[in-house]
């Protein structure tokens, strides 16, 4: 394959302008151009006569004006929690509706989920709210309240079909991704949690773009034992630095398979390379616990049940606990107060 004559984007421009679109140019630029992305372009004297006068000119520049409304609509959101995965399939979905509900069997939490995984939206499935649909009123969407305590917002309930691609580019993409951010009655919450995709592209910019004059508490990196997962989780944790998001710690999902009946741990993912527990020393992040791969998880998920209601004191759910107690450990939090203890 032939190597690409593109000259490549610095890293640093792409995380602090993710949402700025490079202007579509008629014309090479000319010698003394200021820069098709710079304030004065279009509008200074040596653009008299270019062809790309017009392009430049009307470019948007500057920051996003939507960010002051954005920070104002999640005013009073106390903890806004990215949950991250390079690798897909790794179970990232899943842990986003299990801490949800660990969160939420605590009646004084009220808890807010938002699937930015816009091609392939599985939190309203998990969450028992498919077929629902958002109200939209003068105030915004309204969240779909799964208990009176947790709400959804995805477009899985904005299709007409839940067989529907989504088949859409990048800026549409970081549309919805506003639109939920800036213009859902989210109201008081205690805990926001971010499902993304996998990968460190336009959402994740996105996100962190939009969020940052109201504040990212951090990231909760997600993965499996074995090193072909890892190796993506080592990209995340290095777009998490690069980003400025503050890792919380890392899971690892899937840590063996515990038998419903006998309870004796069987290593389906080999941990070749030290699994989580040793990636989370090497990268110097915190080991928020390993949750074995327990069947009743993806049942529960297919129903849109609470594991944590139907399955309290199984090895996997106890697990769980304690990956919510390390969690509110790294914000700063009384685990007692965020679930209760039994």
């Amino acid at each position: 394959m032939a190597p690409s004559l593109e000259e490549p984007e610095q890293v640093e421009d792409v995380i602090s302008h993710p949402l700025k679109a490079k202007p579509q140019l008629v014309a090479p630029e000319p010698e003394h151009c200021p820069g098709p992305e710079s304030q004065q372009a279009g509008l200074g004297d040596a653009c008299a006569g270019c062809p790309n006068q017009a392009v430049c000119a009307s470019a948007p520049k500057g920051p996003d004006p939507d960010i002051p409304a954005i920070s104002a609509r999640l005013a009073g959101v106390k903890h806004k929690i990215l949950v991250l995965s390079g690798k897909g399939g790794v179970g990232k979905s899943s842990m986003t509706s299990l801490l949800a509900h660990s969160f939420a069997t605590n009646p004084d939490n009220t808890i807010g989920i938002m699937d930015a995984d816009i091609c392939g939206p599985s939190i309203p499935k998990m969450m028992g709210v498919e077929s629902e649909t958002i109200h939209v009123s003068g105030a915004g969407y309204s969240p779909v309240w799964v208990l009176d305590n947790l709400g959804v917002m995805s477009i899985q309930f904005m299709l007409p079909s839940r067989d529907d691609a989504i088949i859409w580019r990048g800026p549409k993409k970081n549309w919805l991704i506003k639109q939920f951010l800036k213009d859902v009655e989210w109201g008081d919450l205690d805990f926001l949690l971010i499902d993304t995709p996998p990968g460190t592209s336009d959402e994740h910019l996105s996100v962190n773009a939009m969020l940052k004059e109201s504040h990212i508490d951090g990231a909760v990196m997600v993965t499996t034992p074995q090193e072909v997962s890892l190796l993506d989780v080592r990209r995340e944790i290095d777009f998490c630095r690069k980003a400025g998001i503050k890792v919380l710690g890392l899971v690892e999902n899937m840590s063996g398979f515990v038998c419903p009946k006998c309870t004796h741990e069987s290593q389906i993912f080999q941990a070749t390379t030290g699994g989580g527990k040793a990636l989370a020393e090497e990268m110097d992040i915190p080991f928020l616990g390993a949750v074995p791969l327990d069947p009743r998880i993806g049942m529960a998920c297919d129903y849109g049940e609470s594991f944590f209601d139907s399955f309290p004191d199984s090895p996997a759910c106890k697990a769980l606990k304690v990956v919510v107690q390390r969690l509110a450990d790294q914000l700063g939090l009384d685990a007692k107060d965020v679930v209760p203890s039994d």
